[in-house]
């Protein structure tokens, strides 16, 4: 096996073996040496062995064999030590004791979480010894055994038998509480909204986690600039730690403004005004506007927190939008509220009841207009490693909603939506996606149906190598007309060639249709990925295989979260 060789600017290091770890570590205690002369290596050579044993001893390495010379240099280059290490056998760990007294020894939050390395068998590393103490140690002051202490921190090292043992043993005293949460006066809000936000009850026992969850809630909430929390052990009686908040309010109004691009819609232009607070309770206002050329809609929403704010508010909406896709345009005016709950299963429930007044023409001939009054209920649960960039997850999404005629509307209509989408990554490179989404209306005219509550299929985000809702059943002059069901399936797999580009591979299948036995449209491809700081961009190349339902080839980008 050829030796690992290192380079410290006029010491060359050569190890034995395969060991570039201990070419690192000698190099690391050597540090810089250079601009020395042949007489001055000579006398530094025994200083320069003695930290190469002190690197092998940290590493298990006690007994080396170190030989030095000291290689002449000739006009335009300095003279260079050479070291040249056997490193010999290593310790090896014979015994591990890790005793846990007191309270957190019953704890299994503590006791857990204790690192199994370094463990029985495994070559000693100092620095393993030293994380397995710091590791206890942080263990304790983040679960609030805040008196622990170390009874016996012990590393016993025999070079003769090659063998080391850890001896550990760790008093943790009694857990600390949490006690009353009170807030700076100067926070303008209702203390009673910003109790809302606290998850704990006095007596809690101490986590730092949920120090990190109190914080965390309140910058996510909009309304303020700063979180200080002030819960010091220092602080503690008998054992209770009082929780001290100062909030830094942000300032009351924003403005925002984004351009994007994606094949479906072409450029887009994205706005919003928002005002974070207006009011001591909390409440909030803004208006969204995204404009494109097949669609422009403009929306004003009004918010009240509910309990806990984090997660539940009922919202105000009204909206205007204005779409003009493959010959069938509309105009939708819609008025609203919502109610939007965390579950305890970990759902996202959102119910509403809405009015929607839609004024729609289909190529120029087919007009109607309709009037609506939709309850609905939304379900939708999210699960993923990371919020930009997920290595595995899924999301689930269900929607119904439907009107009535005795109940201020002009037809009869049941609305079903599902969608469920999933992401594993197999040893970090490979990643594996599947998407499928399901629709349906059930009425008794379905041509009283609006644009909006009909199906189409096609596009970025549907069936690839297909024009943007271009899938669907056609009236006598071959327009896309939207059908009484949605069903779609996808799958996808993405192979990291670079840090933070993927190649793509993928087949879409489905359609929008009248009757489940309908034929569905097939789009295979390849595609790129870039994941950018604002999320993943997404360039396919698509092929649709089916050239009677308009399937070609076609260059889809697109930009968002993949779940």
């Amino acid at each position: 096996m050829a030796p690992a060789i290192g380079l410290a600017q006029q010491v060359d290091v050569q190890v034995e073996g395969d060991h570039p770890e201990l070419v690192s570590n000698v190099e690391a205690f050597i540090g810089e040496v250079d601009g020395r002369s042949e007489d001055n290596l000579r006398r530094y050579a025994p200083t320069a062995v003695g930290q190469a044993k002190q690197a092998l001893r940290a590493l298990g390495y006690y007994r080396p064999t170190i030989t030095w010379e000291v290689i002449s240099g000739d006009s335009e280059a300095l003279a260079r030590l050479a070291l040249k290490i056997s490193p010999g056998e290593p310790v090896k760990i014979t015994a591990r004791e890790v005793t846990i007294k007191g309270p957190a020894g019953d704890d299994p939050d503590f006791t857990d979480a204790i690192p199994e390395s370094p463990s029985v068998g495994d070559v000693l590393d100092h620095s393993g010894y030293s994380n397995l103490k710091d590791a206890i140690r942080s263990r304790a002051r983040k679960l609030g055994y805040f008196d622990g202490q170390f009874l016996a921190h012990t590393l016993t090292v025999n070079p003769e038998d090659k063998s080391a043992e850890i001896r550990l043993v760790f008093q943790s005293g009694q857990r600390y509480q949490l006690g009353d949460v009170t807030f700076a006066d100067d926070h303008y809000f209702e203390t009673s909204l910003l109790e809302d936000f606290v998850t704990f009850e006095p007596g809690t026992p101490y986590d730092a986690d949920i120090i990190a969850r109190l914080s965390r809630n309140l910058s996510s909430s909009g309304y303020f600039s700063g979180v200080d929390i002030d819960a010091s052990p220092d602080n503690a009686v008998d054992r209770e730690i009082p929780v001290r908040v100062t909030l830094t309010r942000r300032d009351p109004r924003s403005v925002a403004a984004g351009v994007g691009f994606s094949t479906d819609v072409g450029p887009r232009v994205r706005g919003n005004w928002r005002e974070h607070w207006i009011n001591p309770m909390g409440h909030k206002r803004g208006v969204e506007t995204e404009l494109s050329q097949p669609r422009q809609n403009l929306t004003t929403w009004y918010e009240l927190p509910l309990d806990p704010p984090m997660t539940d508010s009922i919202r105000l909406t009204a909206g205007y939008q204005r779409e003009d896709i493959e010959n069938v345009a509309s105009d939708r005016l819609t008025l609203g509220q919502q109610w939007q709950h965390q579950l305890d299963s970990g759902w996202l429930q959102v119910l509403s009841l809405s009015w929607e007044g839609e004024r729609y023409n289909i190529d120029g001939a087919d007009t109607g207009k309709s009037s609506l009054l939709l309850p609905g209920a939304s379900y939708t649960k999210l699960h993923q490693d990371s919020a930009l960039d997920p290595s595995q997850g899924y999301r689930l999404q269900f929607d119904v909603s439907g009107s009535h005629r005795a109940a201020l509307s002009d037809v009869d209509i049941l609305h079903v939506y599902t969608q469920l989408r999933g992401l594993y990554t197999l040893a970090g490179k490979h990643r594996f996606l599947a998407r499928f989404q399901f629709g349906g209306v059930a009425t008794n005219r379905f041509e009283n149906v609006p644009p909006s509550l009909r199906f189409f299929a096609g596009g970025d985000q549907s069936v690839r190598g297909y024009g943007y809702q271009t899938l669907s059943p056609e009236n006598d002059d071959g327009v896309p007309v939207g059908g009484r069901y949605l069903l779609v399936g996808s799958g996808e797999y993405q192979y990291e060639f670079a840090d933070r580009w993927r190649a793509a591979v993928f087949v879409d299948h489905g359609n929008a249709i009248n009757d489940l036995l309908d034929p569905l449209a097939t789009g295979v491809g390849v595609g790129i990925r870039w994941i950018s700081p604002v999320g993943p961009l997404r360039l396919d190349f698509a092929k649709g295989l089916n050239s009677e339902l308009g399937g070609d080839w076609r260059i889809h980008f697109s930009m968002g979260p993949e779940l």
